[in-house]
This record gives structure tokens, sequence and C-alpha cells, in this order.
């Protein structure tokens, strides 16, 4: 009777709008948000950009508040609802107090429309009998995975979440009800995040080689239940549902009163969910490094002493074929040869290989990453012997040696250095007050191992830029670090805006620290 409950939410029988739709309309009031730089614009603005502010409706006093939650209405806002707009209460909260409540309500509302997304690609797809019969029972795991058990946990949580609105709507909480759902989902989000190789691979050899495959699914595509949205754009959801359900209780974290218990909940809801999402990182990047060294085994040839290549704890850094530049000192002119040389960067070691026809590789020498040394080669070089760089091994299979490389790009000198660099300890964000801040505008998926993936309006901290479009910066969010492309971002060029963000990330630094140091 209860699951009957739950499949029967109110909020999810209101709502229009498909997760995808709704979580792009939200991201780009985000990246609007940003953009206003002035305080005093900010503070006089009559509407939250928290939540998507689509076509008002005129609706008349009688409609239930229920009609008002629409996405697809003017009540996507808290303040919209016709209990709380006009009410003594609300008059007499601050402009903090109703921002807080604001992104509660956009927790509820976007896991609203999640859910419904889950619906349609549960039972319009994977239950899809024609579907079904294209697959084998291996496949229809590797593709969907533990996709009806997400929304089973969604359904659940939207559930919880609506109770504690409908107790309360001026003041209601959400932080404890994620904290009570953490464990659910961890269970589910784990396994079928770490199934991500698998089910791209999957759809990507169903969609090339199984022509029955990509007829029913371009009919079921073609349904007006998607919505004109694809498959795949289903199937990535719960990823990006966890990384976005963390961010919404940071912002909510970021809001509360400090010392408050709902700001020790929001801390506890925001450290549940920003572990779950470095375990499943951790799992996916395991799985795809553990596939990347059983592949090269087979690539690699030593003509050095031999070491196994494959371990648990190995993962790939960075990989490329670089020019060494080799000068014959005796000639008067120092006369430049170039050979090709492959790199072969692990977190733990260097490869340097020789490459042959057919993708394989000669390992001719070898050291551990801590004897690797990449520094920016000051020696002015004439003509095509650009973008160099020394690569230093201080202790190695051969002995101390010392290369130069050149690259195609000035990017590439620059990626290479700074994977060569020793580890980093935790970049503390108050100690670069000056250092450029950029907005994304355009979501970037990383395509090698050194490269930051980025999603509409992350903000990211530069900490270097090449001539030819490529950044290296810090997430501001969870401090992960690496390169993307310039095209992807805008600069930030408000002083103000830079500060406001950077003391909004040591805030919830503070409150982790105030709340699990008390333990």
């Amino acid at each position: 009777m209860e699951n009957f409950k739950r499949r029967h939410s109110k909020l999810i029988n209101s709502s229009r709008l498909l997760y995808q739709e709704y979580s792009d309309v939200v991201l780009n009031k985000a990246i609007q948000s940003q953009k206003r730089v002035d305080s005093f614009a900010e503070d006089i603005e009559s509407s939250f950009p928290s939540s998507p502010r689509l076509r008002r409706k005129v609706l008349s006093p009688q409609d239930s508040y229920l009609q008002r939650l629409s996405v697809s209405s003017n009540a996507s806002l808290w303040q919209d609802i016709p209990m709380i707009r006009g009410s003594r209460m609300l008059l007499n909260m601050s402009r903090d107090e109703q921002k807080l409540q604001e992104a509660k309500f956009e927790l509820i509302m976007s896991e609203a429309s999640y859910l419904r997304s889950l619906n349609v690609a549960v039972d319009h797809f994977q239950r899809s009998a024609e579907l079904q019969a294209m697959l084998t029972n291996q496949e229809r795991q590797w593709l969907f995975s533990r996709l009806h058990d997400v929304r089973d946990v969604s359904a659940s949580f939207l559930f919880d979440l609506e109770e504690k609105f409908e107790e309360d709507m001026f003041t209601f909480h959400v932080c404890d009800v994620a904290l009570k759902h953490a464990p659910e989902f961890r269970r589910v989000y784990l396994p079928y995040v770490t199934n991500q190789t698998y089910q791209e691979q999957t759809f990507q050899r169903l969609l090339n080689g199984n022509a029955g495959f990509q007829q029913v699914l371009e009919r079921l595509e073609s349904d007006p239940v998607c919505q004109r949205l694809s498959l795949k754009s289903f199937l990535i959801l719960p990823f990006q549902r966890i990384t976005r359900l963390k961010l919404l209780l940071q912002n909510i974290l970021k809001r509360t009163r400090p010392g408050s218990e709902e700001e020790v909940q929001a801390t506890q809801a925001y450290d549940a969910l920003e572990k779950l999402i470095k375990d499943c990182n951790e799992n996916v990047q395991r799985m795809k490094s553990t596939e990347e060294l059983i592949y090269l085994s087979q690539k690699i040839e030593f003509e050095c002493k031999i070491f196994p290549l494959i371990s648990q704890s190995r993962r790939l850094v960075k990989c490329g074929e670089l020019t060494a530049l080799d000068f014959n000192t005796l000639s008067p002119k120092w006369k430049v040869t170039t050979r090709p040389i492959y790199l072969h960067l692990f977190n733990d070691c260097l490869l340097l290989s020789r490459p042959k026809e057919g993708g394989r590789f000669v390992v001719f020498d070898h050291a551990a990453f801590s004897d690797v040394r990449g520094e920016k080669c000051e020696m002015k070089l004439h003509g095509t012997n650009k973008n160099v760089f020394r690569l230093f091994l201080l202790q190695n299979y051969q002995g101390k040696m010392e290369f130069l490389f050149r690259t195609e790009t000035h990017s590439e000198k620059l990626r290479w250095i700074s994977a060569l660099a020793p580890p980093r300890g935790e970049l503390d964000l108050l100690e670069c007050p000056d250092a450029p801040q950029v907005q994304c505008i355009k979501t970037y998926k990383a395509r090698e191992n050194d490269e930051l993936a980025l999603e509409k309006a992350d903000i990211i901290m530069v900490m270097q830029y090449s001539n030819d479009g490529w950044m290296e910066g810090v997430k501001l969010s969870d401090r992960e670090r690496g390169w993307f492309p310039s095209e992807h971002v805008e600069l930030i060029s408000s002083k103000h805006a830079r500060q406001k963000n950077l003391k909004e990330e040591q805030r919830v630094k503070n409150a982790k620290q105030q709340v699990f140091c008390k333990k």
C-alpha cells in the first residue's frame, strides 16, 4: 500500500517538464545569476535565480497549490504558492531566510522532475517488450543496470520530501530527509555509476552493430512521452542527478544559520553525498584503469628490465607521442636530430617507448614517478622547435638522463609539465583571492585523463592557460583539477563576484570542520 502511495506523488503529476529540460533551464538561470555582479542589483531583483521562471499563467485564488507547483507554470518558486505569497510570515522573513526556503523548494521540485524522467526511462524503454526482444540478458543488465532501483529510491525520497513540505510550508526542512535516505542512495547509485563503462560500450555496440535495436530505438524515441529526448539522455540521468543533488545541498548549507541544527543536518547530508560521489568516481576510474592496463599489456614489449604492468593501484595519468630533440654538440651549428618517443605516465611510474606499427610499443627505459621531473625550457630555438620542455629522470633503468621534448601545441607542452609535477596538496582557495575565475556556459566531457569534466554553471579557479585556447583550473565545488577548452567558459570579471564565490566555498569548509571536529 505504501508503494502505491509513493508512486502517486502530487508533485510529479503536476509537472510536465522532464528533468533534462528542467535542469537545463535551472543551470541557465544560475549562469545568468552569476553574471549579475552588482550586489545592489541582486538585492532588488524580484525573482530568485535558483529556480526556472517560465511563462506565467494567471490562476485564480481557488486553484490548489498543487496546480501551482507545476514546473511549467510560475509556481516553480516557493514564494508563488498562494498560501505563501502575501502572507504575514513571508513579509516578516529576511531576504536570506526567503532564499533558504527557495533553495530547499528547488530540491523538491527538481526531484519531482527527475522522477518523472526516471518513470519514462523504466516504463517506456526498459520495460519495452520490443526492446527486450533485441537484447540478451547480459546486454539488458549492462544497458539498464539497476535503473528500476534508482527510480524506486527517488520515489521514496520524493514522497518523504512532500510530507515534510505539507507539514509546514513556511519552515519545512529537507536536509534531514536527504540524510535519512543517504544509505539508500549509496545502495543504488554506487553500482549504477560503477557500471557506466559497460553501459556506454554496450549502447555503442548495439547502436553500431544491431540494426533491429536501432529501428526499435528510433520508434521508442519518437514517442511524444520522450519529448524528443534520446534513450542515452535518460540513461545518464542518475550520474547527473547525484552530482546535482550534492550541489543543491551545498546551496542550502551556504544559506543556513551558522550553529543551527539545520546547518548540522545540511552539512552531514552534503558530506554523505560528497563521499558517495567520490566513491563512484573512484570505482569508475578503477575499472577504466584496469581496462587500459590490460589493453596496454598486450601492446607493450620491454627492451629493458620487465616489470608487471597490471596493478590495482596503478592508473594512467597521461600518454602521447612526443618528438625528442638530440643536439650534436660536435657540430659548429649544433645540428638537431629528432626521433619519436611515446610516453606512458602513470601515477607511480613513467615508461619511455619507441612506437612501432600496429599501435605497439617497445619500452627502452622507465622510472618511478617520484624520480621524474618536467620543466620549461628557456633555450631559444629557431624554426619548428618551439613548445619545448625538459624531462629529467633522476634515477632510472639506464641511469640519470635528460630529454628535450617538442610538442605540437603550447597547451600540450603545459599539460605535460603539469602532469609531471609532484603531487599537490589541497588548494587553500582563500590564499588565491586574485586568481582568475571562469564559469562554465557549455558542458564539457573530459576526453583525456588530465582533463576536467564541466557542467553548466560550474565555477573554476584558473591556475594557468595556454596560447591555443586551453586552461588548467580547479573547480570550487569539489577541488577537482584539470584542463578544459576556454570556449566552454566565460571570465568572471568582477572582483566582488570572485570574492563572494570564495567566501561561499569557505563557508562550506568551515561548517564541515565545525560539525565533524565536534565528534
